[in-house]
């Protein structure tokens, strides 16, 4: 039977416990364990799918197709196991399907509450599908006290009552703050979280706290007093110098070997050279370069944190340290100029995917720049169907726009209305609802032989990629767009979705369509951003 590690966040949010989740799992991993994370958030949305960036982050989306919590991500870059649509669930979900089997009348005629059936609900998301698995991590959103997080706190308690304490293990991370004008670490914070967590039914067996200096060994055995834990259970996390060095940290602090006391287990030692080789090549670089990304959601790094990692990671392949420079589109709008000034000293140029008309001409001059500079190029989503647009400019064809924007006499990119997946034929309108009706999910695209892109695969003829959005670059623009220069190397297996775009005459210029950021991996780079990284690094050496 699968053990259960439910973990909570007290006092402030934005402490890490999606980090943390996926070290531990990471660490139990090393051990020989097979492990699953899952992510409970406790918002009315169904899914992030409809979120605004700046409020949410990034949305990430799974080979099935879900669109998830940005957690998922961490999950998936720190053990290799891919997630899906039963590893996040929403409170938005949950009353959904009550209430879908309310009106079909699932409850012959029972008084539909919080208790049982809500969290019912939640603890059957919970205990599915862990055949064959060692550890289920559950992070749960949110934190202590929060209102429309209670529900969840009380599946807990009802889960470590049903499974038994020797079954699953609660992990309370808090804030130990540091206070200037005592010039001391407070441990009350920490005190008053456990004690709200406890007043609802879960003692925490370990205390994860998070602190800016070195927690001393008295304040350690006072919150251990107080919080009725173990004092080796009470372990510090100050902040690290890569979220890569966290694994590598919390197993010296004692994290994993915690765990596997209170359940009782021995294991060997964590094969930890993978992640020693991940820290030594992110902190013993032989060179750098720098990416300029030219986006609209750049006032909130989390907005684009796949497409982060994932330039690490190319950096990482190359042994070379990625300096990252966000851009806002909306600069090159109003003052051309600003265009050769910011974007000169970049050694590469990236356009990555959003919604919307806003910054949209300025990611077409970065195009335009990185094209006719022959500056490293690589757009993505959104950023492939604005180097089509400018492609199409650029051989004569004036008003070349997207529909997003408005209406056009030249739709180079248009809103996608069929197109086939592994359920069959999908349709959608322009009035159709925005959560969920996206082309979602893993689809297969048949790369030219001989092209850039091809080689880039090592030769593969067939890819698989995730996806995230509702326009396509109109086919009917192929012919044009190849003789300016800009080859279709990718489509889709029924040759009639543009997947890649490159200029075989240029030094590096790709755009895809789909969102390969979303499968990289410190210990497995994807080939794009290490062959992108790879290309601004020669463009570095030249200038």
């Amino acid at each position: 039977m699968a053990r259960y590690i439910f973990i909570t966040g007290g006092v402030v949010s934005s402490l890490g416990k999606g980090l943390m989740a996926a070290s531990l799992a990471a660490l139990l991993q090393a051990r020989g364990f097979k492990v699953r994370i899952r992510k409970f958030d406790p918002y009315l949305n169904v899914d992030p799918g409809t979120m605004s960036p700046y409020q949410h982050g990034e949305v990430y989306v799974t080979d099935d197709g879900a669109e998830t919590d940005l957690d998922l991500g961490h999950y998936e870059r720190f053990t290799g196991v891919s997630a899906h649509q039963g590893d996040n669930i929403t409170s938005g979900r949950v009353y959904r399907d009550i209430i879908a089997k309310e009106r079909r009348g699932d409850y012959l005629g029972a008084t539909v509450q919080v208790i049982p059936h809500v969290t019912d609900a939640i603890k059957e998301f919970a205990l599915a599908d862990t055949d064959d698995l060692d550890f289920i991590l559950c992070e749960f959103g949110g934190t202590v006290g929060d209102i429309e997080g209670l529900p969840f706190i009380e599946a807990i308690r009802q889960l470590r009552n049903e499974m038994g304490r020797e079954q699953t293990c609660a992990i309370h991370v808090t804030l130990v703050p540091y206070v200037s004008a005592a010039g001391e670490l407070k441990t009350k914070p920490t005190q008053h979280s456990v004690r709200e967590l406890t007043s609802l039914g879960v003692q925490p067996d370990v205390l994860l706290c998070r602190c800016e200096h070195p927690l001393p060994e008295g304040e350690r055995r006072k919150i251990a007093l107080f919080c009725n834990v173990r004092p080796e259970a009470v372990i510090p996390a100050l902040d690290a110098s890569s979220i890569y060095a966290v694994p590598l940290q919390y197993h010296r602090e004692g994290l994993d070997a915690e765990v596997l006391r209170h359940f009782g287990l021995e294991a060997p030692s964590p094969n930890l050279a993978r992640w020693n080789d991940i820290i030594d090549r992110y902190q013993n670089p032989e060179g750098e370069v720098t990416i300029g990304v030219v986006g609209k959601y750049v006032g909130l790094p989390d907005a684009y944190k796949s497409l982060n990692e994932a330039l690490v990671h190319g950096g990482m392949a190359n042994r070379v340290k990625v300096n990252i420079r966000w851009i806002d589109a909306e600069i090159f709008e109003q003052d051309e100029s600003d265009i050769a000034a910011q974007l000169e000293p970049m050694h590469g140029i990236l356009v990555p995917g959003g919604f919307g008309v806003r910054g949209s001409e300025g990611k077409i001059a970065s195009v335009r720049f990185a094209r006719e500079r022959k500056v490293p190029f690589f757009g993505i989503c959104l950023g492939m169907q604005m180097a089509c647009v400018e492609g199409a400019r650029a051989v004569g064809i004036e008003g070349a726009s997207s529909t997003e924007f408005g209406e056009t006499k030249e739709p180079v990119v248009g809103i996608i209305t069929e197109w086939m997946s592994k359920e069959g034929l999908q349709k959608r309108g322009a009035d159709t609802d925005l959560g969920g009706t996206m082309r979602l999910g893993a689809y297969e695209a048949r790369l030219a032989a001989n092209s850039h892109v091809s080689s880039v695969y090592s030769g593969a003829t067939a890819i698989s990629e995730r996806h995230r959005h509702r326009y396509e670059v109109n086919g009917a623009y192929k012919d044009p767009l190849e003789k300016g220069g800009l080859i279709f190397s990718g489509m889709s297996p029924d040759g009639l979705l543009p997947e890649i775009v490159e200029r075989p005459d240029h030094p590096w210029f790709i755009g895809v369509q789909f969102h390969p950021e979303l499968k990289s991996k410190p210990f497995d780079p994807h080939p794009l951003f290490a062959s992108f990284i790879q290309a601004a690094l020669h463009q570095s050496r030249l200038v």
